[in-house]
């Protein structure tokens, strides 16, 4: 059973102690792709320490988070623009919009999406949407790039049905971890109104850690809880579920 974790933070510094041993025990239970979201320029470096020590299982995202879009937001893009350039990755992101945090930056916000989403045309890449708070403002952007050259996953989904079958509309799969697994998650309601081909799995660690690790780090080989769930949610077997998510990552990685 292959399992695919297509977000996680496993650079963090809530790992310091024992990265290699939380990795190991991940690919232990099974999860043996790790798909790690970028930041901002400060963390560069030690993704690429991760991809050189687990060159098998790490795959590389290269993107400027909302939240670290401040001032120097130009200089970040430049970043991001020469990285993409300079080498492969295999997705933008993690990119989009956060209100919860800092309304007062919602412009350059938006601006920094658009210009990234225009960064993974032009590579031919998916993006790795974040959104807190902001499912409109993300929608008016991706309406104003919609086509298929727009493609990827709208990460750690928390919408409604409504919102996720208009996330689908723009080629969106839905990244799914541990929110499923919380009695006010809400997610768990519809999901198996959801097809499962739309569906990838996540972690998000260190954070949103599944019951029964809630307020907990998070570990990627704890997303055997959200894959336990999925398999009650949509009634077939913990091996179908990890088949057609790990199928779905590589429509979208290509990998």
């Amino acid at each position: 059973m292959i399992i695919t974790d297509t977000h996680t933070h496993l650079y963090s510094e809530a790992f310091d102690e024992d990265r290699n041993e939380m990795i190991n025990r991940a690919i232990e239970l099974g999860v043996s792709r790790f798909f790690i979201p970028a930041i901002d320029s400060a963390f560069t470096e030690s993704m690429f320490q991760l991809e050189k020590d687990f060159p098998d299982y790490v795959f590389l995202m290269m993107g400027l988070h909302p939240t670290h879009v401040k001032d120097n937001y130009i200089e970040e893009l430049k970043h991001v623009e020469d990285n993409l350039a300079n080498r492969h990755f295999y997705a933008v992101g993690e990119i989009g919009i956060d209100l919860y945090w800092d309304k007062s930056t919602l412009e350059i916000q938006k601006e920094a999406f658009k210009y990234q989403i225009q960064l993974a045309k032009k590579h031919k890449l998916p993006i790795v949407i974040h959104c807190r708070e902001a499912f409109n403002e993300i929608f008016e952007v991706l309406e104003s790039e919609k086509g298929d050259d727009l493609f990827g996953i709208f990460h750690c989904f928390t919408g409604t049905l409504e919102q996720a079958h208009q996330a689908i509309s723009y080629n969106m799969k839905l990244g799914v971890g541990g929110v499923a697994t919380f009695k006010n998650g809400k997610i768990d309601q519809f999901l198996n109104e959801i097809p499962l081909e739309h569906i990838v799995l996540e972690t998000d660690s260190p954070y949103l850690s599944p019951v029964p690790y809630r307020g907990k780090r998070n570990e990627s080989g704890y997303i055997v809880k959200v894959l336990e769930k999925l398999s009650d949610i949509y009634n077939v077997s913990l091996d179908e579920i990890a088949q057609v998510t790990t199928e779905n990552s590589k429509d979208i990685f290509k990998i």
